[in-house]
Parts: structure tokens; C-alpha cells; sequence
């Protein structure tokens, strides 16, 4: 008996299946209407009652309607729709008896989130026998997830974390700063390194930060926002800043899109200079490569400061390698990894 994957784009699951009886070997003479057995799965990522409507068709026009969990979260909507669910986990042979009877009916199983593998392997069993009239077999998605949907996990877990643990549960903003600049800091490495496998870790720990920084802001009892105060001010800041995205502005080059950001974030803050909001506490390089870059950009022909020494060299050459496109804090970590190996290759050699 053949099994038949359609893909569904998108879906929480990743394909329907479908055995249709036309497939059974048993002979044609028993070829008669055998029904329609439908496993219904829903995620918990979107809010219970919002299905498709290929769901609510075939909830509808299902014979019979089972769930072998009490407490899912669709029961009372599917209640409310006038849909009637029986409890209870049906045995793969009586539900392919129940729906090849009759001339063939149509059952709808409502998956639990664990999902129902006895189930499934019990029609799996009877389908691949090659000795059974079976009815067709639909995986149906009434609800996936959309992209981002993992997001709702982290921010349920940073909620149970914070409640429930006692060293999260007692954490201020202050005292992650430091954690926050090593997670950047590993992030940048891993990048630099070009570790995939890294690169996704170091992300989910950037994440994290922010995430833990916005529920410990949920508790300030005199200033509190949550993340979806975070995610709304970004999501506005983006598209106001983007208006050759959003709008009817147009911007050619990537030159053209900096100068607009910068003209529309000096109007949003009625700064005075181009250097309001630079951070000082960067690292030196990385500062200097900024003001560089603010002037550069807002047109300033500005000289470099007199002065005498390393400090005043180095300045210099941070200037000249963001004029020539260069980021000077990332070309420093390189040769100094290139000189953590050389170091390396010396303490080899010194210790035969």
C-alpha cells in the first residue's frame, strides 16, 4: 500500500499523508467506499478555536469526533461550534472497523500534544499488511506555527524561570550587564570564527539577555514594560526608519539609507551633534570608527586632533581604515588570533 506526502508550506507539520483505499490490495470485488480516518493536530503557539477551515470542514462533516485528552485547549471551542467530541483513545482496528462499515465513515482524531503514536503505528501495522480494505488516512494541520512562533516558548519559560527559580527570580538589570557584554562578545567570536554551530548558540544567548532584561522590567513597580514593549518599539522604530521600505521615499544606495536614518534619528532625539548616543564605553577602536563614521557621514571635513604618542596613532589609523571601509576593532582581533597562534606555535616549539 503506497503512502502519498503532500507538502503542506508552512504547516507546523511537515507534510499530509494520505492512504487512499484506491491503493489497497484487496480485490476489486471488495473495493467499496471505506471511509476517512483524519488526525487533527493544533499547536498550543496559536490561540485555541483559530483553525483552518479544511479543519472546521472536516470537524463538521465528520461522523465521529475523538480526543483521548480532557484537557485540550480546543474542547471548549469545538463545543461552542456545535461540534460534539467523544473522550477516550480509540484502538487502530476499531476506528478502521467503525470507518469501513457501513459503506464508510469519517472519524476525526484531535491529537494531543504528545500526539497519538500507538495509534498511528496501530494503522501503520494494518496498512502495510497488504490484507486490509482501509480507509483513506489524512494527517491534517487545523493550526501551525508561524515564523517567530518558538518566540512565545522562550518568553513562557523566562516567565516560569523568573517565577520559580531562585537565583533568576532575584536577578536586576545591573547585575546581567556583565553577562550581556560576554554573550555579545562570544557572539562577535563566532562570527569572526564563521562557527555555524556556534553562531546559532551565541544568538539564542544574545536572545536570552534581552529577553530576561525585558521580564525583569516587567516587575518595576514604578516603570514596568514587557517584551511586547520591546518588540512594538523596534517593529515602529524599523518601518519609521525604513521609508523606502514602508513608505514612498526611495534610497539607491546603502549610503543614501544611513543618511536617512541618521537625519530621521537626530529629528526623533533633537540632538545637537552627531555624536549624541555614540557609547563611550565601547572599546577605543571600535569608539573612534564610529565618530569617524558619524562625520564621514553627515559631510564634516574634520582634522584629526595634534597630538604625540600611541593613543594619537592609533586614533589615525582607525580614521583611515573606516574611510577605507575596514572595521579597525575586527582587523585587530584577527591579527591578534593570528598572534594567539604564533604564541602557540612558539610554546610547541619550546617545550620539544
Amino acid at each position: 500500500m503506497a503512502a502519498h506526502l503532500r507538502r503542506h508550506p508552512g504547516a507546523g507539520v511537515s507534510y499530509v499523508a494520505r492512504v487512499t483505499a484506491a491503493d489497497s490490495p484487496v480485490p476489486a470485488h471488495a473495493a467499496a467506499p471505506t471511509g476517512r480516518i483524519v488526525l487533527l493536530t493544533t499547536t498550543h503557539r496559536v490561540a485555541p478555536g483559530l483553525l483552518s477551515w479544511p479543519a472546521w470542514q472536516a470537524l463538521h462533516g465528520a461522523d465521529r469526533v475523538l480526543s483521548g485528552d480532557p484537557g485540550h485547549p480546543q474542547l471548549p471551542y469545538l463545543r461552542e461550534a456545535g461540534v460534539e467530541v467523544e473522550p477516550g483513545s480509540p484502538a487502530a482496528r476499531e476506528l478502521v472497523d467503525y470507518c469501513v462499515a457501513k459503506g464508510g465513515r469519517t472519524a476525526v482524531v484531535l491529537t494531543s500534544a504528545e500526539g497519538e503514536s500507538e495509534l498511528t503505528d496501530g494503522l501503520a501495522r494494518l496498512a502495510g499488511s497488504g490484507r486490509e480494505a482501509m480507509p483513506d488516512l489524512e494527517l491534517l494541520p487545523g493550526s501551525y506555527d508561524l515564523p517567530g512562533a518558538r518566540l512565545l516558548d522562550l518568553v513562557q519559560v523566562m516567565d516560569r524561570i523568573r517565577a520559580e527559580c531562585p537565583w533568576s527570580g532575584t536577578r536586576t538589570n545591573e547585575e546581567l550587564v556583565k553577562y550581556g557584554i560576554e554573550e555579545a562578545y562570544e557572539l562577535v567570536e563566532a562570527i569572526e570564527e564563521g562557527d555555524r554551530e556556534a553562531l546559532l548558540e551565541e544568538l539564542g544567548d544574545v536572545l536570552l539577555q534581552v529577553v530576561f532584561h525585558a521580564r525583569i522590567a516587567q516587575d518595576d513597580p514604578e516603570d514596568p514594560f514587557s517584551i511586547d514593549d520591546v518588540a512594538g518599539g523596534i517593529v515602529d522604530k524599523l518601518i519609521h526608519r525604513h521609508p523606502h521600505v514602508f513608505g514612498d521615499e526611495t534610497a539607491e544606495t546603502a549610503e543614501d539609507v544611513q543618511r536617512h536614518w541618521l537625519r530621521t534619528k537626530a529629528a526623533e532625539k533633537q540632538r545637537d551633534s552627531v555624536t549624541e548616543g555614540v557609547p563611550l564605553g565601547q572599546p577605543a577602536l571600535a569608539l573612534t570608527a564610529k565618530l569617524a563614521s558619524r562625520a564621514r557621514t553627515a559631510a564634516l571635513d574634520v582634522a584629526l586632533p595634534d597630538g604625540a604618542g600611541v593613543g594619537y596613532e592609533l586614533l589615525a589609523l582607525a580614521v583611515r581604515a573606516e574611510a577605507d571601509g575596514v572595521d579597525p576593532e575586527a582587523a585587530l582581533r584577527a591579527a591578534a588570533r593570528a598572534y594567539r597562534d604564533a604564541i602557540r606555535a612558539a610554546e610547541g616549539s619550546a617545550g620539544r
